[in-house]
Protein backbone atom coordinates (compact mmCIF):
# COMPACT_ATOMS: atom_id res chain seq x y z
CA UNK A 1 0.00 0.00 0.00
CA UNK A 2 1.52 3.29 -1.07
CA UNK A 3 0.87 5.23 2.10
CA UNK A 4 4.25 6.08 3.54
CA UNK A 5 4.82 9.42 1.80
CA UNK A 6 1.58 10.92 3.09
CA UNK A 7 0.97 12.24 6.58
CA UNK A 8 -0.05 9.46 8.96
CA UNK A 9 -3.16 11.48 9.79
CA UNK A 10 -4.43 10.94 6.23
CA UNK A 11 -4.09 7.14 6.38
CA UNK A 12 -6.96 4.72 6.94
CA UNK A 13 -7.45 4.42 10.69
CA UNK A 14 -6.33 0.77 10.78
CA UNK A 15 -3.03 1.78 9.14
CA UNK A 16 -2.10 4.42 11.72
CA UNK A 17 0.36 3.02 14.29
CA UNK A 18 -1.31 4.56 17.37
CA UNK A 19 -4.80 3.50 16.34
CA UNK A 20 -3.51 0.09 15.29
CA UNK A 21 -2.02 -0.43 18.74
CA UNK A 22 -5.31 0.55 20.39
CA UNK A 23 -7.38 -1.70 18.15
CA UNK A 24 -5.12 -4.73 17.75
CA UNK A 25 -2.59 -4.55 20.60
CA UNK A 26 1.16 -3.95 20.73
CA UNK A 27 2.02 -7.30 19.19
CA UNK A 28 0.35 -6.36 15.91
CA UNK A 29 2.82 -3.54 15.22
CA UNK A 30 6.08 -3.90 13.34
CA UNK A 31 9.32 -2.50 14.76
CA UNK A 32 9.02 0.40 12.32
CA UNK A 33 5.49 1.18 13.49
CA UNK A 34 6.52 1.15 17.15
CA UNK A 35 9.39 3.51 16.39
CA UNK A 36 7.03 5.74 14.41
CA UNK A 37 4.90 6.20 17.53
CA UNK A 38 7.99 7.38 19.42
CA UNK A 39 9.08 9.66 16.59
CA UNK A 40 5.63 11.21 16.63
CA UNK A 41 5.58 13.20 13.41
CA UNK A 42 7.46 13.27 10.16
CA UNK A 43 8.74 16.02 7.91
CA UNK A 44 7.62 17.44 4.63
CA UNK A 45 7.55 14.53 2.21
CA UNK A 46 8.32 11.89 4.87
CA UNK A 47 6.01 10.37 7.45
CA UNK A 48 7.13 9.21 10.88
CA UNK A 49 7.01 5.68 9.48
CA UNK A 50 9.42 6.66 6.71
CA UNK A 51 11.82 8.06 9.30
CA UNK A 52 11.60 4.93 11.43
CA UNK A 53 12.26 2.72 8.40
CA UNK A 54 15.27 4.84 7.47
CA UNK A 55 16.54 4.52 11.03
CA UNK A 56 16.12 0.75 11.03
CA UNK A 57 17.89 0.53 7.69
CA UNK A 58 20.84 2.44 9.16
CA UNK A 59 20.92 -0.16 11.96
CA UNK A 60 20.66 -3.05 9.45
CA UNK A 61 17.25 -3.83 10.97
CA UNK A 62 19.05 -4.90 14.15
CA UNK A 63 17.39 -3.57 17.32
CA UNK A 64 20.49 -4.45 19.33
CA UNK A 65 22.59 -2.24 17.08
CA UNK A 66 19.96 0.48 17.20
CA UNK A 67 20.22 0.38 20.99
CA UNK A 68 23.88 1.40 20.74
CA UNK A 69 23.18 4.51 18.64
CA UNK A 70 24.10 7.87 20.10
CA UNK A 71 22.20 11.10 19.51
CA UNK A 72 24.64 12.01 16.75
CA UNK A 73 24.09 8.67 15.01
CA UNK A 74 20.32 9.11 14.93
CA UNK A 75 20.56 12.70 13.76
CA UNK A 76 22.30 11.49 10.61
CA UNK A 77 18.80 10.50 9.45
CA UNK A 78 17.25 13.55 7.80
CA UNK A 79 14.18 14.53 9.80
CA UNK A 80 15.42 13.21 13.15
CA UNK A 81 16.63 16.01 15.40
CA UNK A 82 17.84 16.06 18.99
CA UNK A 83 14.35 15.82 20.53
CA UNK A 84 13.37 12.72 18.54
CA UNK A 85 16.77 11.13 19.09
CA UNK A 86 16.57 11.67 22.85
CA UNK A 87 13.08 10.15 22.97
CA UNK A 88 14.25 7.07 21.08
CA UNK A 89 17.36 6.62 23.23
CA UNK A 90 15.29 6.99 26.41
CA UNK A 91 12.91 4.27 25.20
CA UNK A 92 15.82 1.96 24.37
CA UNK A 93 17.34 2.55 27.80
CA UNK A 94 14.04 1.77 29.53
CA UNK A 95 13.93 -1.51 27.63
CA UNK A 96 17.47 -2.29 28.72
CA UNK A 97 16.68 -1.52 32.35
CA UNK A 98 13.51 -3.60 32.23
CA UNK A 99 15.58 -6.57 31.08
CA UNK A 100 18.06 -5.83 33.86
CA UNK A 101 15.34 -6.06 36.53
CA UNK A 102 13.39 -8.92 34.95
CA UNK A 103 13.86 -11.97 37.13
CA UNK A 104 17.50 -11.33 37.94
CA UNK A 105 17.17 -11.78 41.67
CA UNK A 106 17.13 -15.36 42.99
CA UNK A 107 18.41 -16.75 39.68
CA UNK A 108 20.71 -19.76 40.04
CA UNK A 109 23.90 -19.50 37.98
CA UNK A 110 24.45 -23.12 36.96
CA UNK A 111 25.99 -22.76 33.50
CA UNK A 112 27.83 -20.28 31.31
CA UNK A 113 24.67 -19.83 29.23
CA UNK A 114 22.66 -18.79 32.28
CA UNK A 115 25.53 -16.57 33.42
CA UNK A 116 25.64 -14.85 30.02
CA UNK A 117 21.88 -14.32 29.91
CA UNK A 118 22.07 -12.77 33.37
CA UNK A 119 24.96 -10.37 32.81
CA UNK A 120 24.13 -9.35 29.24
CA UNK A 121 21.10 -7.47 30.57
CA UNK A 122 23.35 -4.82 32.07
CA UNK A 123 26.31 -5.04 29.68
CA UNK A 124 24.65 -5.05 26.26
CA UNK A 125 24.37 -1.88 24.16
CA UNK A 126 27.31 -0.16 25.89
CA UNK A 127 29.99 1.58 23.81
CA UNK A 128 32.47 1.58 26.70
CA UNK A 129 33.71 -1.12 29.07
CA UNK A 130 32.12 -1.91 32.41
CA UNK A 131 33.22 -4.53 34.94
CA UNK A 132 30.50 -6.13 37.07
CA UNK A 133 30.51 -8.62 39.92
CA UNK A 134 27.50 -10.82 40.69
CA UNK A 135 27.42 -12.03 44.30
CA UNK A 136 26.17 -15.58 44.97
CA UNK A 137 25.23 -17.72 47.95
CA UNK A 138 26.35 -21.31 48.48
CA UNK A 139 23.70 -22.55 46.04
CA UNK A 140 25.00 -20.14 43.38
CA UNK A 141 21.80 -18.13 43.72
CA UNK A 142 22.11 -14.43 42.91
CA UNK A 143 22.23 -12.18 45.97
CA UNK A 144 23.15 -8.92 44.28
CA UNK A 145 25.28 -7.38 41.54
CA UNK A 146 27.22 -4.15 41.27
CA UNK A 147 29.29 -2.32 38.68
CA UNK A 148 32.85 -2.18 39.97
CA UNK A 149 34.24 0.15 37.33
CA UNK A 150 33.60 1.92 34.06
CA UNK A 151 36.23 2.60 31.45
CA UNK A 152 36.79 3.52 27.85
CA UNK A 153 36.59 1.63 24.60
CA UNK A 154 39.50 -0.65 25.40
CA UNK A 155 39.67 -1.19 29.14
CA UNK A 156 38.72 -0.39 32.70
CA UNK A 157 40.52 -0.36 36.06
CA UNK A 158 39.34 -2.92 38.61
CA UNK A 159 39.92 -2.51 42.37
CA UNK A 160 40.22 -5.96 43.95
CA UNK A 161 39.73 -4.51 47.44
CA UNK A 162 36.34 -3.15 46.43
CA UNK A 163 35.26 -6.52 45.04
CA UNK A 164 36.00 -8.40 48.25
CA UNK A 165 34.76 -5.65 50.55
CA UNK A 166 31.40 -5.88 48.80
CA UNK A 167 31.49 -9.68 48.75
CA UNK A 168 32.17 -9.92 52.49
CA UNK A 169 29.48 -7.34 53.24
CA UNK A 170 26.97 -9.59 51.45
CA UNK A 171 28.37 -12.79 52.98
CA UNK A 172 28.86 -14.17 49.48
CA UNK A 173 30.16 -17.67 48.97
CA UNK A 174 30.77 -17.15 45.30
CA UNK A 175 31.20 -14.43 42.71
CA UNK A 176 30.57 -14.22 38.98
CA UNK A 177 32.81 -11.77 37.12
CA UNK A 178 31.66 -10.07 33.92
CA UNK A 179 32.73 -7.35 31.58
CA UNK A 180 32.03 -6.33 28.00
CA UNK A 181 34.10 -5.78 24.89
CA UNK A 182 32.53 -2.92 22.90
CA UNK A 183 34.70 -3.94 19.94
CA UNK A 184 32.66 -7.13 19.57
CA UNK A 185 35.74 -9.34 20.05
CA UNK A 186 34.97 -11.99 22.64
CA UNK A 187 38.48 -13.41 23.14
CA UNK A 188 40.12 -12.28 26.42
CA UNK A 189 43.17 -10.05 26.40
CA UNK A 190 46.30 -10.89 28.37
CA UNK A 191 45.16 -8.25 30.88
CA UNK A 192 41.79 -10.02 31.21
CA UNK A 193 43.50 -13.34 31.91
CA UNK A 194 45.95 -11.81 34.38
CA UNK A 195 43.20 -9.95 36.26
CA UNK A 196 41.07 -13.09 36.50
CA UNK A 197 43.97 -15.03 38.01
CA UNK A 198 44.58 -12.28 40.59
CA UNK A 199 40.93 -12.23 41.62
CA UNK A 200 40.77 -16.05 41.79
CA UNK A 201 43.90 -16.25 43.97
CA UNK A 202 42.62 -13.55 46.32
CA UNK A 203 39.19 -15.18 46.49
CA UNK A 204 40.67 -18.52 47.55
CA UNK A 205 42.25 -16.86 50.60
CA UNK A 206 38.77 -15.73 51.66
CA UNK A 207 37.09 -19.06 50.82
CA UNK A 208 35.10 -17.40 48.03
CA UNK A 209 34.56 -19.33 44.80
CA UNK A 210 34.94 -17.61 41.42
CA UNK A 211 32.15 -19.29 39.46
CA UNK A 212 33.08 -17.84 36.07
CA UNK A 213 34.21 -14.76 34.22
CA UNK A 214 32.00 -13.87 31.26
CA UNK A 215 33.06 -11.52 28.48
CA UNK A 216 30.04 -10.10 26.67
CA UNK A 217 30.61 -9.21 23.01
CA UNK A 218 27.28 -8.13 21.54
CA UNK A 219 25.25 -11.36 21.22
CA UNK A 220 28.23 -13.65 21.84
CA UNK A 221 30.24 -14.44 24.95
CA UNK A 222 33.44 -16.02 26.25
CA UNK A 223 33.37 -18.16 29.39
CA UNK A 224 36.58 -18.55 31.40
CA UNK A 225 35.02 -21.58 33.11
CA UNK A 226 34.21 -23.34 29.85
CA UNK A 227 37.76 -22.74 28.61
CA UNK A 228 39.36 -24.03 31.83
CA UNK A 229 40.75 -20.61 32.83
CA UNK A 230 39.16 -20.45 36.31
Amino acid sequence: METTHRSIRTWMEDDRPREKLQLKGRGALSNAELLAILIGNGTRGQSALDLSRNLLEKANNDLHRLGTFRIEDMKEIRGIGSAKAITLIAAMELGRRRKLSDGNQNKVINSSTVAFEHVRSFLMDLDYEEFWVVFLNRANRVIDEICISKGGMSGTVVDLRMIFREALARRSSGILLAHNHPSGTKRPSEQDISLTKKIKNAAELLDIHVVDHIIVANNAYFSFRDEGLV
